[in-house]
């Protein structure tokens, strides 16, 4: 069956790698992002709609796709205040969730992070359980909320923090077996095909993915 996808962040390091494996997917024939500004990327089966975010229930039928897949996401340090962390974290992906579905979307692929729960100490993760429990309340067919820890790629834009935690990525990774390793370093490249592989895979209802997916349920 031909689908349709919507993604938005897509200039993000794991967003634009979802692009470019939908325009290869055969399973998808229209691939639309939400950006912005321009991508630079041209392709027959994909349409890039600029926006700022602020009136996506504006946009009507241009969001009627199947699935949707949410990168959106900043840091603290890199929004400048808590405020401005929770615009982006929840308040655009909650409003993208809202839009969406009203325009017909089945389901909504999300990036979270691991430890997220409305009543962690920490101020980020609590901000990730409140976008989760907003999504999942909206009304999808299907919700798929994944967990990574830290990603790991080459980002546009200079994030020291992670820069750092980069260079010890090697060693994070050894110390996060078994139990722990839902929190080892986590390469963009595998993020972006674990949203694609939930997509396809037909399960209804709500679900939490830590990373890496297990080859039969994924469910937490």
């Amino acid at each position: 069956m031909e689908r349709s996808a919507l993604v938005a962040g897509a200039s993000g390091l794991v967003g634009h790698r979802v692009v470019d494996r939908l325009l290869r997917d055969p399973a998808y024939t229209r691939v639309v992002v939400l950006a912005r500004r321009p991508l630079g990327l041209e392709h027959p089966q994909l349409t890039t709609i600029l926006t700022d975010f602020g009136e996506l229930a504006t946009l009507g039928a241009a969001l009627a796709v199947d699935d949707v897949f949410c990168c959106l996401g900043t840091t603290l340090r890199a929004a400048g205040s808590k405020d401005a962390f929770a615009d982006v974290d929840y308040r655009m992906v909650v409003d993208l969730a809202r839009a969406t579905h009203a325009a017909g979307a089945q389901q909504f692929i999300v990036i979270s992070a691991v430890g997220a729960s409305e009543h962690a100490l920490a101020y980020y993760s609590r901000v990730k359980g409140r976008m989760e429990a907003a999504v999942r309340a909206i009304g999808f067919e299907a919700v798929h909320i994944v967990r990574p820890s830290l990603l790991l790629g080459e980002r546009r834009e200079f994030r020291r923090g992670e820069a750092y935690a980069q260079r010890f990525a090697p060693l994070l990774a050894k110390l996060a077996a078994g139990p722990l390793q839902r929190y080892r370093p986590v390469p963009a490249d595998e993020v972006a095909e674990a949203m694609l592989r939930l997509a396809l895979r037909g399960e209804r209802g709500a679900h939490v993915h830590h990373l890496p997916l297990p080859d039969d349920n994924d469910a937490d």
